[in-house]
């Protein structure tokens, strides 16, 4: 069996709105994630959903437990060392595209990889490969302002992967479109993890989407549990 990518370990996470007040979100939350494997995160609204994806992905700190990400216990890194991991090894979608506006649809894909050194004709070739994929040939040159919210996703998808993570994080990704549109795009998702072969811890509350996927964990105050 070929060893995860990523590794949650008796994770816990709390916040502090005042003090002597603490909100414990996460309670020793674990997970296991192997290559190539599509899992599902399900839990209520609040219940921490997005905290558990800040902390897989580095960009939050957990109190206790650890983090391994290929193998690499994540805890005693320094900021500099997490942000290259984050950089080089995870990708990010959330529920608002968050398009560069000013850009089209190819440059925003572009954009990452330029930012990690990759020559720009690689980049360029690479975005459209990308977009090709999600059936975005057509729109290389369009802005976010002229795609619909469907296809502003899928850019988005593309731009998430473009500097080819091995681990593809996304909250709640098709969450503020219409039912047809969220299929479509899911599909898109779908393809893309596929053919890549990078694994996708991927937060929804769509339970037809999450049965596509290879499994499903739940969120049951502050502890992940298979469903």
């Amino acid at each position: 069996m070929s060893d995860p990518v990523l590794i949650l370990d008796d994770i816990s996470h709390s916040y502090h709105r005042g003090l002597p007040t603490q909100v414990d979100v996460l309670r020793g939350a674990s997970l296991e994630m192997g290559p190539g494997e599509l899992i599902a995160l399900v839990a209520p609204s609040g219940a921490g959903k997005s905290t558990l994806l800040h902390v897989a992905g580095l960009l939050d700190r957990q109190d206790s437990g650890s983090v391994s990400i290929k193998g690499q216990d994540t805890w005693n890194l320094s900021d500099d060392k997490r942000t290259g991991i984050r950089r080089d090894t995870v990708g990010f979608v959330y529920q608002f595209h968050h398009l560069l506006p000013e850009f089209s649809a190819v440059e925003n894909v572009v954009l990452p990889q330029l930012a990690n050194a990759v020559p720009e004709r690689d980049a360029i070739d690479y975005a459209r490969q990308l977009l090709d994929t999600v059936g975005l040939g057509h729109r290389y040159d369009h802005r976010p302002a002229e795609l619909s919210g469907g296809e502003q996703q899928r850019v988005a998808f593309c731009r998430a992967l473009a500097n080819r993570p091995a681990i593809l994080l996304a909250d709640e990704p098709t969450g503020n479109l219409d039912p047809t549109t969220s299929d479509q795009v899911f599909d898109a998702l779908l393809t893309l993890v596929r053919e890549t072969g990078l694994s996708a811890l991927i937060a929804t509350h769509n339970a037809e989407l999450a049965a596509r996927m290879d499994r499903t964990v739940k969120l049951e105050e502050g502890v992940l549990v298979s469903v």
